[in-house]
């Protein structure tokens, strides 16, 4: 029956590798990822199945860490976006994970199973899918948000997990199986509960700065929203004021025309609608959205930036507080690339088609030459302090919101970000001046 504890080993070997993708974060495309996880993990479980068929379950037992654990770390390292403590941690919660269910499944197969390996067998194969749909469905989205939201304190939480890591291994295969040392099984088996319980509190701990995180991200959301309605009240105040010059402009334009002054009133009219134009800045009809673009036009102007709008909007009543997220986040996010280039390379462009159903943006700005993107994948922030690092998340969470996508990427020295929305005209009442 020994064949059944050998295919269980082998099994966990293969679900462990599953599990710490679901919670890795690679550099590369998820292709390019699973690709070479395949090719580099089997090669290594190949290798440690020839050690197990070889010299046994023993000696395996006491080269695991040296014939895969360390490998696999190594390899991962260098796929791995997140470095130092952030991938420590994930590298151990997995492989803990994994060597806890081979502990307590052990234990119940020689107390409770006779040593058959038939319990051992059946639980490890409920047990690792069970784990993998747990973190993938309960802790996948928090945890890497968390990723991106906490700069520090990982270093706590990474040293904990691998000293149970190496706790485990030390305490289930030294000097020899832990079966095989029935006066050790309590204190084994008060390791086990006792890193249940850490867990939940790294957990704990982890889910408060996640709450902390959407704290800040929804404060940030509520002032975009306060400074998209801050500009729509001064934009409407100008298109009042211009409605009350107008009066003035008609009565010297009537004037002009009294006295037969055709050229000078033409001269005069041109020079109202100049100023009209300055005065409202004028990129599209929807006023939340014209807001946005004009607020942002003025901060390009002061970085000296040569910047086009393309705005094919009319006056459909859309859903601007999502649409002037998005045009704010990655407008900043444009602002904080072309501050780090020289003047004469500061150059953005914004388009937007509206076609009755879906609704496309583009911001494309130039950005470092040593910038890459993949498509596909959301860049970490180079930005010090906390509280930085969300706007294209926030965009992300925007165009979701409206059964949308977003995708960005670098391309001839250039950062694209592509927006695709489901932004289909709702209707409200609007109450004209």
């Amino acid at each position: 029956m020994t064949i059944l504890r050998d295919l269980s080993i082998f099994w966990v070997m293969f679900h462990v590798i599953f599990l710490f993708l679901i919670l890795f974060r690679s550099r590369f495309a998820r292709k390019k990822t699973i690709l070479a996880a395949g090719i580099g993990m089997g090669i290594l479980m190949t290798l440690n199945s020839v050690i197990l068929i070889v010299y046994g379950i023993d000696v395996i037992s006491k080269l695991f860490l040296f014939t895969c654990s360390i490998p696999s770390f190594i390899f991962f390292y260098v796929m791995s976006t997140d470095k130092r403590f952030r991938f420590l941690l994930t590298f151990c919660l997995a492989d803990t994970t994994c060597l806890w269910i081979m502990a307590v499944t052990n234990l119940l197969d020689h107390y409770l199973g006779g040593g058959q390996y038939v319990l051992m067998f059946v639980s490890r194969l409920i047990a690792c899918p069970l784990i993998e749909y747990l973190a993938w469905r309960y802790l996948r989205k928090p945890y890497l948000e968390l990723q991106d939201a906490v700069e520090k304190g990982w270093g706590v939480f990474a040293g904990l997990a691998m000293l149970y890591y190496l706790l485990l291994v030390v305490m289930v295969q030294f000097p020899t199986n832990i079966i095989d040392r029935p006066e050790d099984t309590f204190l084994c088996i008060l390791v086990l509960v006792l890193m249940l319980f850490s867990y939940a509190t790294i957990f704990s701990a982890l889910y408060r700065q996640l709450l902390l995180y959407r704290k800040r991200q929804s404060e940030c959301v509520l002032q975009e929203q306060k400074n998209a309605l801050e500009a729509q009240l001064e934009n409407q105040q100008q298109i009042r004021r211009m409605k009350h010059d107008m009066k003035g402009h008609m009565v010297t334009l009537a004037g002009l025309l009294a006295e037969g002054q055709v050229k000078e009133a033409q001269e005069y009219l041109k020079g109202v609608e100049t100023k009209m134009t300055a005065l409202s800045g004028q990129f599209c009809a929807n006023p939340y959205l014209n807001a946005v673009l004009a607020q942002y036009s003025g901060r390009l102007e002061m970085l000296e930036a040569e910047y086009k709008m393309d705005i094919q909007v009319g006056e459909e009543a859309l859903p601007y507080m999502e649409l002037c997220q998005i045009l704010s986040n990655g407008l900043e996010n444009a602002c904080d690339a072309l501050k780090r280039l020289d003047t004469e390379k500061r150059e953005v462009s914004v388009q937007m088609r509206y076609n009755g159903i879906y609704l496309l943006i583009r911001i494309r700005n130039k950005c470092r030459d040593d910038l890459y993107v993949e498509r596909g994948t959301i860049p970490a922030t180079d930005k010090e302090g906390r509280g930085h690092g969300i706007g294209l998340a926030t965009v992300q969470e925007a165009a979701e919101r409206l059964d949308g996508e977003m995708f960005c990427y670098t391309e001839n020295g250039y950062f694209v970000l592509d927006v695709m929305v489901s932004c289909q005209e709702v209707k409200t009442n609007v109450k004209n001046d």
